[in-house]
């Protein structure tokens, strides 16, 4: 999973200015890897489903499928993954807590 930070049009302006954005924008290639890949496999799939259920999920060996859709749709789509991302890391990480919390041997 690789995160693309040019993939904006540079033309389109904001209404508003967005920090995160901005703050992505400042990361190095290696870095957004980095976070990319520290998802677990469960994480991943959880956000592949989530994906393939907004974009459609017809078996790729049936049909041949092609997605069309324009730059802000599609950094909606990518914000909406990495916030899954995020929300369902902290959950995981509160699952891991409770299942040491509720250890007897703990």
């Amino acid at each position: 999973m690789i995160f693309d930070p040019d993939f904006r049009n540079s033309e389109a302006k904001e209404k508003e200015a967005n920090p995160l954005w901005e703050y992505l924008q400042q990361q190095s290639p290696e870095i957004l890897e980095q976070v990319a890949q520290s998802a677990t496999p469960n994480i991943r799939e959880i956000i592949a489903q989530n994906v393939e259920g907004l974009v459609g999920g017809l078996p790729a060996g049936d049909f041949q499928v092609q997605i069309a859709t324009d730059r802000e749709n599609l950094a909606n789509l990518l914000a909406s993954a990495m916030m899954t991302g995020y929300f369902l890391r902290k959950m995981e990480q509160r699952m891991e807590l409770d299942e040491t919390l509720s250890d007897p041997d703990f």
